[in-house]
């Protein structure tokens, strides 16, 4: 018999220390590393003590833990360190202080970006689409940003990956489980309807705090060098995650494969143009405080969720803003019987209705420390909270919902193991 875990009014007790730290984060936002470290060792220690890491209990459980989630860790960390140095190759290419002479003029100028941002992430990571987005807008809007437009650019990065199986960690587990590309595209019925609907509010918002800079500096030429870098780099991201996809999925369960590619990108290419080191410890505390919530929300008590449905599907998207995307997507694929297109874009686009929710929420954050306060984001992201139900009720009156009964037969014959070890980097 299980022994129930301690509780608060049927609530393991797991959650309130976890929602602890995330009030910790919202409320003391200039202290938020400190906050993260500490709310992690005391989440592992009331583990280790009162219970158990996924059914298994003491020592023996986190290492467990630890053994599947270090492939997470290393891909996270890799790729938070070098998208730092890849954005920074992008900025001084100066092609984000040509891009005016080319963007519309008035707040259409800042929606077009947004739809860049969204166009990159369909094929790159979420997380470097974010991050040259700002860096774009830092430009474009002379470092003034509204923090509305910065929610729009890490809602532009989730909704753009959510309905390709390149565009995000989530999508690429469906796609190794055996969902198809063309279920997982179907996202795209509610992320364009989404992006619309708030990317239109967001540009009107940042014309009015700021309005597009059209004219670029005198002198100013594109350095086709560090372009090249910044290409380069991309290409060896998308070329391992393919590859490793296609001929050896097992490899990704074993090795940070993304994030060494990248790294292997930046050595191959440092004597062409030298990466800027010294953004390293800024962005190694950044990571540092993602990694810490990360492991948090993995040690979570998510074995159970309800019967699939869209009305479950629609509640994962919010539950996504505050609790770690990549263990409600390994549950939601050892339940089967979803209909994967709407699981794709809850999963993907939800965490970006809070700034930690999502990888690329707190890579923003680390170039722009005013994103970190949860009830600026509420307020002036107001518009990314109802895109996402706008275009999750696009996709339920368009398709409807279609529950993949074939993968929920596959799925209840396999081990659960089989879906806890996918890989898994946010």
């Amino acid at each position: 018999m299980t022994t129930p875990l301690p509780s608060i009014a049927g609530i393991p007790l797991d959650f309130f220390l976890f929602a602890a730290v995330l009030a910790g984060v919202a409320i003391f936002h200039h202290h938020t590393l400190r906050v993260a470290v500490i709310g992690l060792a005391v989440i592992t220690a009331y583990k280790l003590l009162f219970s158990p890491f996924h059914g298994i209990a003491g020592v023996a459980g986190l290492s467990t833990l630890l053994a599947h989630e270090w492939v997470t860790i290393a891909n996270l960390f890799g790729l938070l360190l070098g998208f730092a140095l890849l954005s920074k190759h992008f900025e001084e290419s100066c092609l984000p202080a040509l891009l005016p002479r080319f963007l519309p003029d008035d707040w259409k100028g800042g929606f077009v970006m947004l739809v860049l941002v969204f166009v990159l992430s369909s094929f790159l990571d979420n997380i470097a689409a974010a991050m040259i987005g700002g860096t774009m807008a830092t430009v474009l809007y002379r470092g003034r940003l509204h923090i509305g437009f910065l929610a729009a650019i890490v809602a532009a990065s989730n909704a753009g990956g959510s309905g390709s199986v390149v565009g995000d960690t989530t999508t690429t587990m469906m796609w190794i489980a055996g969902v198809s590309p063309v279920q997982v595209f179907e996202a795209y019925v509610a992320a364009v309807p989404a992006l619309l609907f708030f990317g239109v509010i967001a540009a009107r918002q940042q014309h009015a705090h700021q309005p597009i800079t059209k004219e670029a500096p005198a002198g100013v030429k594109l350095d086709g060098g560090r372009l090249g870098v910044v290409a380069f780099i991309l290409v060896m991201a998308i070329a391992a995650n393919v590859y490793f996809n296609l001929r050896h999925p097992e490899v990704l369960d074993r090795l940070p494969v993304i994030g060494l590619a990248v790294w292997v990108a930046i050595i191959l290419t440092m004597f062409v143009r030298r990466p800027d080191w010294s953004l390293l410890p800024g962005a190694t505390r950044g990571s540092i405080f993602l990694l810490s919530l990360v492991l948090c929300a993995s040690m979570m008590p998510v074995e159970t969720l309800p019967l699939p449905s869209w009305q479950t599907a629609l509640g994962i998207g919010f539950v996504s803003a505050v609790f770690d995307n990549i263990p409600l997507t390994a549950l939601a694929l050892h339940q089967g019987g979803y209909d994967w297109g709407f699981l794709a874009y809850a999963v993907g686009f939800g965490g970006s209705m809070i700034w930690f929710g999502s990888s690329a929420g707190v890579a923003l954050a680390g170039m722009f420390p005013q994103a970190r306060s949860v009830g600026a984001w509420l307020r002036g992201g107001w518009h990314v909270a109802v895109g996402y139900v706008i275009g999750f009720a696009c996709l339920l009156f368009v398709l409807g919902w279609h529950p993949d009964i074939a993968l929920k037969q596959r799925a209840a014959m396999a081990p659960t193991s089989a879906v806890a070890s996918l890989p898994a980097s946010r």
